[in-house]
């Protein structure tokens, strides 16, 4: 038996989400738990959400993803991210509505990191003239 599956790879800050889609009726599972379970906050659960609405595929496939690294808001939109691809693959004319919606486009912001001589990445130790 062949199954049908589409997949995606997101990343965003430190985190990489590997998103297959399969048809369905709309089940998200993550890390082999459930969606709403992973991620309780419901911003979080929008931003996911937010490929499946635009192109209008929510209860249309059970999606299944792996995701490591980063903390959840990295998390979120890595898988937000790898799930555009995936309904890209499925649908190539979707690219379009994806693109004009900006899900298609890596987000390159990365965590500065800390210098040495320095509490942070940029703030330093109050000046003193004497």
């Amino acid at each position: 038996m062949v199954s049908i599956q589409y997949y995606g790879t997101g990343r965003r800050k430190t985190a990489v989400a590997r998103v297959y889609l399969r048809p369905g009726t709309g089940k998200i599972t993550v890390n082999k738990r459930d969606f709403e379970v992973y991620f309780p906050n419901r911003v979080l659960k929008m931003i996911i959400r937010q490929p499946l609405l635009i192109t209008e595929n929510a209860e249309k496939f059970d999606i299944l993803i792996n995701v490591a690294g980063g903390g959840m808001s990295g998390q979120a939109g890595a898988i937000r991210h790898g799930l555009s691809r995936a309904l890209l693959e499925f649908n190539p004319e979707l690219r379009p509505k994806l693109k004009s919606a900006g899900f298609l486009r890596r987000d390159a912001r990365e965590v500065e990191r800390k210098k040495y001589g320095q509490p942070k990445a940029r703030r330093r130790f109050q000046f003193s003239k004497r």
